[in-house]
């Protein structure tokens, strides 16, 4: 079963909090019984020391009966509830008193132990060489009288009341820990549902996406990183939409400018393979059949130029070069065309030599594409105009027409691959709608702008800037 965020999330906490929780538990148990049992020690070895000055060394001395001496140890073993041995120098146990549930004392004591060393003082914590069947605390001072050693004092004092106070002290630990743990849980609960909630919705938007319908909308509208993941997504959603709207029109335009040559050409063809066409026409129909391959061929070529600027942008080759002979070597280019069509073309110069800096053969593209669309649409009788002109260290190339306009709905569209104005394609059939993109992308990576101002049945002009050349800058400082 495939686990969610929200399970890994909450399972990743449920076990660092067991870990941390065992972890405390052990370390707070193993502090505070080695801090419990050094001041339980301390406190046995001080009333070691009392029982041994007050009773044993009496004892020993003679000064105290027997009786009266038992009865002493029994006091203090009720009192501290602990077993308390007495041994000679021979180790043999010479008196004793039990604890309840602590066995008896052994007879000697080395045998527990035949390495013990009843001269120096001592402290255990456990089982004391097996002897109790649990831990007790330890310790073991030896008897001094006159200055020679006469055996020993052994306190053996049970961990039960020691259990208790670390039983408390670990209580006191332990329940304010799993009480925050149980708060932790509960606020991980609210913040992961109000994680959740909008994460399981851009998912389920995610997915609408995948299948094409971008029309979901999140309504997230939380400033946080959620919320910005959530504008992110609806605004990729609407970029994808229109790409969606773009694709359709993509395949749309360019099937119709595939199709149109290609039925022209395959008709032609076929009627002179028939006969349908008599030999002495036959030429005729083959130059409208060369001109309709000479048009794929020109879309074909466009098509994969504007890919080749897609993939890896539009590779510059820029150097110093005059604009104003690059504008008039065009205009010479077109003469005829325009003679043809009846159309003038004017160029207005208002520059003597402006020298800029930008790649030459691809702003002879664009002059080339612009002048090419004004002739396209601009009536027979009609003028073009050409303006060179100067401002703030840049050079602007103007081409302007007389020709039918562009409407306001279609003004802003005349950039987007395919797209043609005359969407009956009746006035433009030669064009394959691609100029004017290359044209953008061109201006585009050279760092420029160009620009388009049109009116329906007035005319357009096309307007782009280009940098003035470094040796043109510097006579303009000059001047």
């Amino acid at each position: 079963m495939k686990r969610s965020l929200f399970d890994k999330i909450f399972l990743g906490f449920l076990f660092l909090s067991i870990a941390l929780f065992i972890s405390v538990v052990v370390y707070a148990t193993y502090v505070t019984r080695n801090v419990m049992v050094k001041d339980k020690t301390k406190v046995l070895t001080n009333e070691a020391l009392l029982i041994a000055d007050q009773t044993v060394s009496g004892y020993f001395r003679g000064s105290i009966s027997r009786r009266e001496f038992v009865n002493n140890l029994d006091y203090y073993s009720k009192t501290l509830d602990a077993s308390i041995w007495i041994v000679d120098d021979k180790g043999i146990v010479v008196a004793s008193s039990a604890a309840n549930s602590h066995p008896e004392a052994p007879k000697n004591i080395f045998f527990l132990n035949q390495d013990f060393d009843i001269t120096a003082s001592q402290s255990f914590a456990g089982n004391f060489y097996e002897h109790f069947n649990e831990d007790v605390i330890t310790v073991a001072l030896p008897i001094i009288i006159d200055d020679e050693n006469s055996g020993m004092l052994f306190v053996h004092s049970t961990e039960q009341e020691l259990r208790e106070v670390q039983s408390n002290i670990i209580r006191a630990i332990y329940v304010p820990f799993l009480i925050m743990i149980i708060i932790s849980f509960i606020v991980l609960g609210i913040i992961s549902n109000r994680i959740m909630r909008p994460m399981k919705k851009i998912n389920e938007a995610a997915e609408q996406y995948a299948t094409g319908n971008f029309d979901i909308k999140l309504d997230i509208n939380s400033d946080n990183e959620i919320g910005q993941l959530a504008t992110a997504l609806e605004y990729m959603a609407s970029e994808l939409s229109k790409l969606d709207e773009y694709r359709k029109d993509f395949i749309s335009n360019i099937s119709h400018d595939f199709r149109s040559p290609l039925t022209s050409i395959k008709g032609y063809v076929e009627a002179i393979q028939d006969g349908t066409i008599p030999p002495e026409k036959q030429d005729r129909y083959l130059k409208i059949v060369v001109n309709e391959t000479n048009r794929l061929s020109k879309l074909t070529t466009s098509l994969l130029e504007l890919n080749k600027y897609d993939s890896y942008g539009i590779w510059l080759v820029a150097k110093d070069f005059d604009i104003v002979d690059l504008v008039r070597e065009a205009i010479n280019t077109f003469e005829g065309k325009c003679i043809e069509k009846g159309v003038k073309i004017w160029l207005n110069n208002h520059l003597e030599h402006a020298e800029v800096y930008a790649d030459k053969t691809k702003i002879q593209q664009v002059i080339y594409n612009l002048l090419d669309n004004a002739i396209k649409f601009t009536p027979e009788g009609k003028s073009i105009y050409v303006t060179l002109t100067e401002k703030n260290e840049k050079i602007f190339v103007s081409v302007k027409d007389e020709g039918c306009g562009i409407s306001k709905e279609d003004l802003q569209k005349i950039w987007v691959r395919f797209y043609k104005a005359d969407s009956s394609r009746g006035k433009d059939k030669q064009g394959i709608g691609l100029g004017l993109s290359i044209t953008k992308e061109i201006i585009k990576a050279h760092n420029e702008n160009i620009n388009v101002v049109s009116t329906e049945g007035v005319g357009t002009e096309f307007t782009f800037s280009l940098a003035k050349s470094a040796f043109e800058k510097e006579a303009s400082v000059e001047e």
